[in-house]
């Protein structure tokens, strides 16, 4: 899937990320109300911190077991397929909204080599949590 350039790129940003989990996941979440109109015009910030900390852990958990993706996040892919029924369609505009987020909180640490690898990295994230759907 990745090549061990890319899982060094991944690790990197996730080092820059770890600890700030709520505020990015936030930020992610208010970044994508153009596309999802569920979240309310003005949601209650706690619950934005808490559900964007979850989403966020979940990339962490991703990072953590980049070798094994699909034992890792089963539990949260038969989640969303089978209980939450999110439209597989989301997780590509999340990936999309989850770099531009990357990219302006970390700026020139945030380099071309890696916004690749965590596109490739995500959008094998995104696959895993969509096979359940079939």
């Amino acid at each position: 899937m990745l090549s061990a350039q890319e899982r060094a790129h991944v690790a990197q940003v996730w080092d820059l990320i770890a600890g700030h989990e709520a505020a990015f996941g936030a930020e992610l979440l208010l970044s994508t109300k153009i596309y999802f109109k569920h979240l309310g015009v003005c949601p209650d910030e706690a619950q934005l911190l808490t559900h964007g900390q979850r989403v966020l852990e979940a990339v962490g958990v991703a990072v953590q077991h980049i070798d094994h993706l699909r034992a890792a996040l089963s539990p949260l892919a038969d989640l969303h397929a089978q209980v939450l029924r999110v439209d597989p369609a989301n997780f590509p505009l999340l990936i999309q909204c989850f770099q531009v987020v990357l990219a302006s909180h970390l700026q020139g640490e945030f380099t071309v080599q890696m916004q690749a690898a965590w596109d490739k990295f995500l959008t094998e994230v995104a696959t895993v949590l969509t096979e359940k759907y079939r």
